[in-house]
């Protein structure tokens, strides 16, 4: 399984990045095909927070067209969406210490950490900040 961080999303989703064609090509190949592929649930609510923010996009994508492309992706009969669970604390723990993750970067240990404990082989991201995340494979589809 793959799992695919946030800002591959937002690239897929909004027009206006340098990166759409090669996200949005990236993401649909997933969300069209036979191999399995996840979203990890804080990645969903980041994506909100993000494409609708009119502090980050001068025309920030209206609630209803978000919501109506996460609803698309959750379609994808191959799609899991990752959430915390039984055994979950002890990978993001262990993925903490191990890798000296502090601060912020909290966040993306749990991202991480929620990929991991899901059994996903690879998260797709174009932060390099996951770098720091072993033992988890990290690739820059872009």
């Amino acid at each position: 399984m793959i799992a695919i961080d946030t800002n591959i999303l937002v690239y897929a989703h909004r027009r206006d990045s340098t990166f759409h064609g090669r996200a949005q090509s990236c993401v649909r190949g997933y969300a069209e095909g036979t191999t399995a592929w996840a979203i990890p649930w804080p990645c969903v609510h980041e994506f909100l927070a993000i494409v609708t923010n009119p502090r980050i996009f001068k025309s920030p994508t209206p609630v209803e067209a978000a919501l109506v492309q996460l609803e698309s992706w959750r379609e994808s009969p191959t799609l899991r969406l990752l959430a915390e669970e039984d055994g979950y604390w002890p990978v993001l723990a262990d993925l903490v210490k191990t890798n000296g993750i502090r601060g912020g970067k909290i966040h993306d240990a749990r991202i991480a950490a929620l990929a991991l404990h899901h059994g996903a082989r690879e998260l797709l991201s174009a932060d390099r900040d996951f770098s720091r995340m072993a033992p988890l494979a990290v690739r820059n589809p872009l």
